[in-house]
């Protein structure tokens, strides 16, 4: 559901039908300027184009070279994650259910992570003991994920 910006490769006459929607993208009523690389995709995907991982491909990008760095890239993808979900929902029947998955993953995700957390805080400051089966669920969760994207990557290292 999201070309990485750095990553993705168009059709110039595709962008082209598109770009005046891509420049003009508002949030909330103001330009946006945050996750543009979802949004040119699901601009893609709405217009009836159709996107493909080529495992072969090599790119290069800047990646967060700081914890603060990170976190802030991170909140910035999830923002772009909230919002665009609402512009991809219509779409998701006719793609594949892997990308079905990925989107209920990537919104349910982050709520039932904080939620496990909060539980294994609680629990820890109301029982004084280690709350190992909050920490199994994140592990369980986080080994279904990586699975199911390395099965459909066909790559265990994917």
């Amino acid at each position: 559901m999201c070309c990485c910006g750095p990553c993705a490769m168009y059709r110039r006459s595709a962008l082209l039908l598109l770009l005046d929607k891509y420049e003009t993208q508002l949030f909330r009523g103001r330009p946006s300027d945050f996750g543009e690389d979802r949004h040119l995709t699901i601009l893609m995907l709405n217009a009836g184009f159709r996107t493909e991982y080529v495992p072969e491909a090599i790119a290069a990008t800047v990646v967060p070279n700081s914890m603060g760095a990170y976190l802030r890239q991170q909140l910035r993808w999830a923002r772009s994650t909230f919002r665009d979900t609402l512009l991809a929902l219509r779409l998701l029947p006719g793609l594949d259910r892997y990308l079905t998955l990925d989107v209920i993953g990537q919104n349910l995700g982050p709520l039932l992570l904080a939620l496990s957390v909060l539980t294994g805080l609680a629990q820890l400051a109301l029982t004084a003991t280690v709350p190992w089966s909050t920490i199994l669920m994140i592990a369980s969760m986080t080994m279904v994920r990586c699975g199911v994207a390395a099965f459909r990557a066909r790559e265990l290292r994917f």
